[in-house]
């Protein structure tokens, strides 16, 4: 495995298909352990044999994906910036981008917990959440949230370990959380007896071990972090704002666009949001790798994009989208072989199976389309046009997604809106190359400074980027 300790930049040389895969396997390595954990955990809340619970966890499980997302783009901002960076070898200004990104996500995970949970039953109900549902969504939701600065500074420290190139120990760090999840999940759901607060309990206790093992080797191997400094803090805002902001928005479009369909489909009963709720389970688990791809592909972006290697640049996203296209197809067929036992596995009749049979079906091809998105989103931010992340995921989530699950839902109930939701995918995702195409044949000069510092975003977007 290829590691880093002294701000050496791994990516501007070798196979970039074999970095694409190897970044790629063992970043979606670590995040499968979680999204099993949260598989396990919707088959362990089946056993207990009330839809209510299962669709609770839906509810609440998209509420969580909304703060989460926040987090997300401040990682993205982290991984971006000291990536590119180190491969203009300015190693220190990478530990102060890393560091203040870190603590900017602790201020805004305090803030946003405390704004949510004094309105949770608020956001729970404009998800559809009523009676005994809504209630044990806003407890699971009320155990877990306040540990969102927890999974920020989480992310920031895997983002950094990514962009030294070591992908292994981000791995790993997942890994840890994923066991101590799925160890204490039979404990304190079954045997203590706590049903669904177990779960959220051991959620929260992995992300504290996910913290440790996460932060420790971005400390100790790679120094990824300086000392905290408020004057560092407030210097780097503008640069860290200029990335995080759009990534932010970009990312928080994907729990609006969930948000959409989970409404259009709780109006088919409980059962349907039960299958919407297991399906959200088990897409993360197949398609971990496709989820892994932003995080995979953006090092090795950023890198040759500040050591000014563009060729490369161009090749990366396209062994992205070759990548994702055999991983998606090979995993399609499995689901579609397992289907039967999946569904038996939670138990599911009714609408409930049929929702499973679908994803398990045409919908999971479907899934490379959403990989090119995860592509182009990754190469964006690391190309200095964060804000074409933003508007392609929300209109993607918004444009792509509203008006086809309606239509959806009219012609064929509840599958029909999976289905509608899946054509928007196809339609942004032939946007995403032809913009991805643009950007990247324009480059033709190293950018060693903020793309947004000092110039008005409509130059940058459409004068000085040539176009």
């Amino acid at each position: 495995m290829a590691e880093q300790s002294g701000g050496k930049a791994v990516f501007l040389t070798g196979d970039l298909m074999r970095h694409v895969t190897r970044m790629s396997l063992t970043t979606s390595i670590g995040l499968m352990a979680i999204f099993a954990v949260d598989f396990i955990d919707m088959v362990f809340i089946s056993m207990l044999g009330n839809d209510a619970l299962a669709a609770a966890v839906g509810y609440a499980g998209t509420l969580l994906f909304f703060t989460n997302s926040i987090n997300v783009g401040l990682s993205i901002a982290a991984g971006a910036l000291v990536a590119r960076e180190l491969g203009a070898g300015r190693t220190e200004q990478a530990r102060q981008f890393g560091t203040s990104v870190a603590v900017l996500g602790i201020l805004f995970g305090l803030t946003v917990s405390v704004i949510v949970l004094f309105n949770l039953t608020f956001f729970l109900s404009l998800l559809g959440a009523k009676g005994e549902v809504l209630r044990l969504a806003a407890r699971y939701v009320s155990i877990i949230l306040p540990t969102m600065w927890v999974m920020a500074v989480v992310m920031t420290g895997m983002a950094v370990l990514r962009a030294y190139g070591d992908a292994r120990r981000s791995m790993q760090a997942t890994i840890y959380g994923g066991v101590a999840n799925a160890v204490l999940d039979p404990i304190l759901i079954f045997a203590v007896g706590l049903g669904l607060d177990g779960a959220a309990i051991a959620s929260v206790i992995a992300r504290i071990c996910i913290l440790i093992a996460a932060v420790t080797p971005a400390i100790r191997v790679h120094q990824g972090f300086a000392r905290p400094s408020l004057g560092q803090v407030i210097s780097d805002i503008r640069p860290v704002r200029a990335i995080a902001i759009p990534a932010v928005l970009t990312n928080v479009a994907t729990p609006v666009g969930n948000a959409i369909v989970i409404r259009e489909v709780a109006q088919f009963g409980t059962d349907a949001v039960a299958g919407m709720a297991v399906i959200g389970r088990l897409m993360p688990v197949a398609f971990s790798v496709v989820f892994a791809l932003s995080g995979a592909i953006g090092p090795i972006v950023g890198q040759n994009f500040g050591a000014g290697q563009f060729d490369r640049v161009k090749k990366t996203f396209l062994a992205g989208v070759k990548f994702t296209a055999f991983y998606v197809c090979l995993m399609a067929a499995t689901l579609f072989v397992l289907r039967a036992p999946i569904a038996d596995l939670f138990q599911a009749q009714g609408e409930t199976r049929a929702l499973i049979y679908l994803f398990c079906g045409p919908l999971a091809l479907a899934s490379f389309f959403n990989g090119v998105i995860f592509v182009a989103n990754a190469s964006f931010n690391n190309l200095g046009h964060p804000v074409y992340s933003t508007w392609v995921n929300w209109g993607r989530h918004t444009l792509g997604t509203w008006p086809f699950a309606v239509a959806g839902a009219y012609i064929a109930g509840a599958p029909g809106v999976l289905l509608g939701q899946a054509l928007g995918g196809v339609i942004f995702a032939g946007l995403c190359w032809f913009l991805v195409r643009r950007v990247v044949s324009k480059l033709t000069a190293p950018q060693t400074v903020d793309p947004f510092a000092g110039q008005n975003r409509l130059q940058v977007l459409f004068g000085r980027r040539g176009w």
